[in-house]
Formats: C-alpha cells, sequence, structure tokens
C-alpha cells in the first residue's frame, strides 16, 4: 500500500521525491537574486542551542573551482564546471556539534537549489583523504585561507541543470529501514503501511 496517495503529497514531499544529485550544469552563472536567496533559506537553518555555527565561503572563481574539483582523489571532479560552489564549514569553538549544524545547512541548500530549479550536489570532506596524507578538508582549508576555528565539511557544487533525472520512485524506497518501537519487537512496517 502507498504511504500518501499523489494528490495528498504537499510540495516538499514532492520536492524530497525530484531532488537528485546534479553534477552536470549550464556554462550559465547563478544570478545575484539566486544566490541570495540560497544564502537566505540557508541562514535559516535550524541551528543547535541557537550558536549559528556555520560558516559559508563561495566560490565562483573557475581557478578556485578546479582547485576544489582537486580537494579528493574521487567525487569532486564534476565542481570545476560548476558556475558556483557553497563550501559549509562549521566553528568548534561556538558549537560541539558543528558537524550536525553544517549536515543541516548543507541539506537546506540542495533542497533550495531543487525548489529553485537549479542542480547541487554535496561533496564530502570532513575524513575524506587525499594522496598526499591531508584531509580533503584541510586542503580546502588551506586553499581558502579559513580560520583555525573553522572547519570545512562538505561543499555544494550549484548550477542550471544541463538535463533533467528522473524522479525517485515509491516502489523503489527501502520501507524495510523503518523499525517501530524496539527492534526486539514484532515488525509491523508491512501492516501499517
Amino acid at each position: 500500500m502507498e504511504y500518501m496517495q499523489e494528490s495528498q503529497n504537499t510540495d516538499f514531499e514532492r520536492l524530497a521525491a525530484t531532488r537528485r544529485s546534479v553534477r552536470n550544469f549550464t556554462e550559465e552563472a547563478l544570478s545575484e537574486e539566486e544566490v541570495v536567496r540560497l544564502m537566505r533559506a540557508a541562514l535559516y537553518s535550524p541551528s543547535s542551542k541557537g550558536k549559528r555555527a556555520v560558516e559559508f565561503t563561495l566560490v565562483d572563481d573557475r581557478d578556485l573551482l578546479q582547485k576544489l574539483s582537486e580537494s579528493k582523489p574521487m567525487g569532486a571532479s564534476f565542481a570545476s564546471k560548476a558556475p558556483l560552489a557553497i563550501v559549509v564549514a562549521g566553528r568548534a569553538d561556538l558549537s560541539d556539534v558543528w558537524i550536525e549544524d553544517a549536515s543541516v545547512a548543507a541539506t537546506v541548500l540542495l533542497f533550495t537549489a531543487e525548489a529553485m530549479g537549479l542542480g547541487a550536489c554535496w561533496v564530502q570532506l570532513r575524513e575524506r583523504y587525499r594522496e598526499d596524507g591531508r584531509t580533503a578538508a584541510q586542503f580546502v582549508k588551506e586553499l581558502l585561507d579559513m580560520p583555525p576555528q573553522v572547519e570545512p565539511l562538505v561543499f555544494i557544487a550549484l548550477g542550471h541543470k544541463a538535463k533533467e533525472a528522473p524522479p525517485h520512485k515509491e516502489e523503489n524506497l527501502p520501507w524495510e529501514h523503518i523499525h517501530f518501537g524496539s527492534w526486539a519487537q514484532k515488525d509491523t512496517t508491512e501492516e501499517v503501511l
């Protein structure tokens, strides 16, 4: 049984179904209005204890985008073709949950980009290693001259989509990963859905 009929889906549920990681962009630059909309949404992100321990660095310089794309051996090369990358970092000196706060902000950026018709993809930096032994986060921190208390978590490559991807299919959702109550109890997921 389907969890919700299509006509009952909220705008956000439709957005969640259509958001895909986009790695191919047109050459069109983002407008100032688009960048402001993205950043406004990111600044509205929930923050533990209202600490606002997340910092954003916007990169649109082609040389810096190329260097960001080299931040790790795999999974970042497409960023060289993106019109914009937003490095999402946290302030460990302000919050012990900066990783969570920065993750939430990055997720808000992904969904906002989709809502605006833009494409975006998360590029993990923390705990990803380069061939020279440094972490990708250390590389980006040095590249962008970030202060010691700022720790890069990810960057989001953004731009206008070169092509649309089909939405996720409900039948492919892993409903078996949902558990009610204790895992020791009888699994009633199928009965509920």
